[in-house]
């Protein structure tokens, strides 16, 4: 049981964010920004079961003026579920590509940008980088490591569990107070502050009629994806980026270990190598959130990567 913390005064942004709503295919697709219009764009893309506002730390220890632009997923934060559509049961990893295609074409359709993604969010953007590697002018990947390779005698049962989960139905855990949803973050991540904490929960979570806290996620996300994840066919798209690579990884990543599983962890690496310009850096002190860990060191390493 989750014991909440004594309530702390939430961090206060130095750059505040605003947002608008955008269309994307049939979805009201909630953007947050940051930064005047007018300086370069900067796109940053969350992970799964965060939101947007999760790159609030980073986007304050930038030292230079940037236009950062971060979508909350479909499904995630503020933006629609699709599942409210009819005949829609769960997610489809290719309609990330899509939707963040949309965004790009809306807000910087003459020029190639700069991406950054964290774990889901990376794995998104190095793929699309490799799809469209012409739009692509710098990608920096947040412990996206891909997921585990699988193999083809894998099929029947993971589509049995998918036919099974939609069957069963999804749930997320809902919550007493939003001090109970800022305890269950420092739970997953014990280096996020209190202050942290405090700020992110309402943006994690919203009140309900009942007075609860229920998280800003579509239940529907926790179904396993029926299609196995292909390591070569990833590799072969990652072989088609252009743009230079730089690829952050957290000294602590449980994360890492995880998706290698059995694999030594140099042999899992070696996927990396099919980007033809990569750089790689390593983040003491943090785990997978990095980026909530040491948001000044990943500033550092985003803005030197993108400005040598």
């Amino acid at each position: 049981m989750l014991h909440p913390a004594p309530e702390a005064a939430a961090y206060q942004p130095v750059r505040p964010s605003r947002t608008e709503v955008i269309a994307i295919h049939g979805l009201d697709y909630h953007v947050r920004q940051w930064g005047d219009p007018s300086a370069p764009k900067l796109f940053m893309c969350h992970g799964w079961m965060d939101v947007s506002a999760s790159f609030q730390f980073v986007v304050d220890a930038l030292q230079r003026d940037w236009h950062v632009i971060a979508p909350d997923w479909r499904g995630f934060g503020l933006t629609g579920w699709t599942t409210v559509h009819p005949g829609t049961v769960s997610y489809w990893y290719p309609d990330y590509l899509a939707d963040l295609e949309a965004l790009l074409d809306h807000y910087q359709p003459h020029a190639p940008v700069n991406l950054v993604g964290h774990s889901m969010g990376a794995n998104v953007v190095g793929i699309y980088a490799g799809v469209r590697p012409a739009r692509v002018d710098r990608l920096v990947c947040l412990e996206g490591f891909g997921l585990s390779a699988t193999q083809a005698t894998q099929a029947p049962g993971r589509y049995a569990r998918w036919l099974d989960e939609i069957k069963a139905g999804a749930r997320l855990p809902i919550y007493d107070t939003m001090q109970a949803v800022a305890a269950r973050l420092q739970k997953t991540n014990p280096r996020l502050s209190d202050s942290q904490a405090a700020f992110l929960a309402p943006h994690w979570a919203r009140q309900t009629a009942e007075g609860k806290w229920m998280l800003l996620a579509d239940p529907a996300h926790k179904i396993v994806n029926p299609v196995l994840y292909r390591i070569d066919e990833i590799e072969a798209v990652w072989a088609e980026v252009t743009a230079p690579v730089l690829h952050v990884e957290a000294r602590d990543s449980a994360t890492l270990k995880s998706i290698a599983g059995d694999v030594p962890l140099d042999a899992f690496r070696a996927r990396f190598r099919s980007f033809r310009n990569l750089h790689e850096a390593i983040i003491d002190d943090a785990g997978h959130m990095l980026h909530h860990d040491q948001p000044v060191a990943v500033a550092r390493l985003i803005e030197d990567f993108l400005t040598r």
